[in-house]
């Protein structure tokens, strides 16, 4: 694989994993936050309800994004992940972690499509029903609260993980620290013999 290749694909990985994590976290704090703030308690579950509806298509683009580049990466380093210390676990985890995060971005998706269908009803905030919120659309809330968490939560440990394997490619850093410890034992040897 070529490097132009290369670098489409880990482009793909990191824009579409960012857009993933920024969208849901913002979504989380200020969207929701926003909506809760109409006085007419009726129209908090229909604003935030347009709000991620309008994201929807996006982050479904991000997730697309994420998966292809993540998939065309493992294939491209498919022998350094076999081979070498630490990259079949890491790549084990962010898979199964991946996997959780499409989980639950499906499910919040699923809970604000049946609280948007539903919309306008009184609600204390977004993902809170309040005592006229109906039944369904409170189970809805509850089941959606916890998620618009969990997926800023899953993908941010993505982005770690994501960084944890960037830097166990990096060669540069092992020759630096072999370099650096055999400079440090010659300056001992020298400070000794002089």
């Amino acid at each position: 694989m070529s490097n132009d290749q290369h670098t489409v694909l880990r482009s793909m990985h990191d824009l579409g994993l960012a857009a993933w994590f920024g969208g849901n976290l913002m979504g989380a704090v200020g969207l929701n936050k926003a909506a809760a703030a109409a006085k007419d308690s009726t129209e908090r579950t229909r604003l935030s309800s347009i709000g991620w509806a309008s994201w929807w298509p996006v982050q479904g683009t991000a997730m697309a994004a994420h998966l292809i580049g993540s998939v065309g990466m493992l294939r491209a380093d498919r022998g350094r992940v076999a081979t070498e210390s630490g990259a079949t676990a890491n790549t084990v985890v962010k898979s199964v972690i991946t996997v959780a995060a499409i989980g639950t971005s499906i499910a919040a998706g699923g809970f604000g499509a049946k609280i948007g269908q539903k919309a306008p009803v009184p609600s204390a905030t977004a993902t809170e029903p309040s005592a006229a919120t109906p039944d369904d659309v409170a189970s809805a809330q509850k089941a959606q609260k916890p998620l618009q968490w969990l997926n800023p939560a899953l993908t941010a440990v993505l982005i770690v993980l994501a960084a944890q394997q960037g830097e166990q490619q990096r060669t540069a850093s092992t020759v630096r620290g072999a370099l650096g410890a055999g400079l440090t034992s010659m300056k001992a040897a020298v400070l000794k013999a002089a």
